[in-house]
């Protein structure tokens, strides 16, 4: 049981670290940073926001699934806190690192 609330707090910080490098790449500045170009169109952007908050409360969902609702909720908030810290800092010093979350650049909507 350890063993399998293990794997799906991985998840959950999995799901935690790409939603919000895919809210980062949702913003116009941060995409020109990772990408080098002018901001993507707006219905790309609307689909990173979805799919960046979507994945947000999967994590949310997945720390619920690993523990009680006062351990889970906790949990929750520091995995956000340091997922958000670690897509600032690749953005601060590696942005280009980021482009391989979003392999649809190219092909952008």
């Amino acid at each position: 049981m350890v063993e399998s609330a293990s794997w799906v707090l991985a998840g959950a910080a999995l799901a935690s670290v790409l939603g919000f490098a895919w809210l980062a790449l949702a913003m116009d500045t941060h995409w020109q940073q990772v990408h080098g170009q002018a901001a993507t169109s707006t219905l790309c952007r609307r689909l990173l926001r979805v799919l960046g908050s979507l994945l947000l409360a999967a994590s949310l969902l997945l720390c619920l699934q690993a523990d009680h609702a006062s351990m889970a909720v906790l949990v929750w908030a520091m995995l956000l806190a340091g997922a958000a810290a670690l897509i600032a800092l690749v953005l601060a010093w590696r942005p280009h690192w980021l482009r391989l979350l979003w392999p649809l650049f190219p092909f952008s909507v």
